[in-house]
């Protein structure tokens, strides 16, 4: 697997449309840097440039012939693999990621709820979900509710227990059929 700091530089290497053209000429073989530049109708100091930049990045190769550079694709690079280039596995979070959601968490809760009452329906979607979850945790995962029961059990936390019923729909925190609700999340 590569490392990342190299697989970043390939990916940031590969957003240029004059690189991609570059290594697309350069599947067909090598070819000297006069060459290429007139093929794609770049000037040879903007050629250079990019070459640098394709080098650096360890996906060219270049050697000199008398007056001349000839370039060719790296063969480490063509046979580089999608996954090689990702990594097998996701980075986990670190624990100061995790500390800081719950720290925003916390806030945003001290700032819209006193004690279990919701003084006001956020405005921002994730205040607002981070909201909307604690008011979930008031209903059991998978239990169905009755409209009555589940408008009432809102309504003792904020007297708009229509907006907050339907915004939790949509969020997919609960589901609606025939009048009858469950948590899903």
């Amino acid at each position: 697997m590569m490392d990342r700091e190299k697989a970043i530089r390939i990916f940031k290497c590969l957003s240029d449309a004059s690189r991609l053209n570059i290594i697309s000429a350069l599947r067909s073989g090598e070819a000297y840097g006069e060459l290429l530049a007139e093929r794609l109708g770049l000037s040879a100091s903007t050629l250079s440039f990019h070459m640098k930049k394709l080098e650096e990045a360890g996906l060219v190769t270049s050697r000199k012939e008398q007056y001349y550079t000839v370039y060719a694709l790296d063969p480490a690079f063509t046979e580089l693999r999608l996954s090689e280039l990702i990594g097998g596995e996701c980075p986990k979070e670190d624990d100061e990621a995790q500390k800081r959601e719950a720290a925003y968490r916390k806030k945003v809760l001290d700032a819209f709820f006193e004690g279990e009452t919701l003084k006001q329906i956020p405005v921002q979607r994730k205040k607002k979900l981070i909201c909307y979850e604690k008011i979930a945790e008031r209903f059991e995962i998978g239990r169905v509710y009755e409209e009555a029961a589940l408008s009432e059990i809102i309504a003792e936390i904020n007297p708009d227990y229509c907006t907050i019923r339907r915004d939790m729909i949509s969020e997919g925190i609960l589901t609606r059929e025939n009048g009858r609700y469950t948590r899903v999340k």
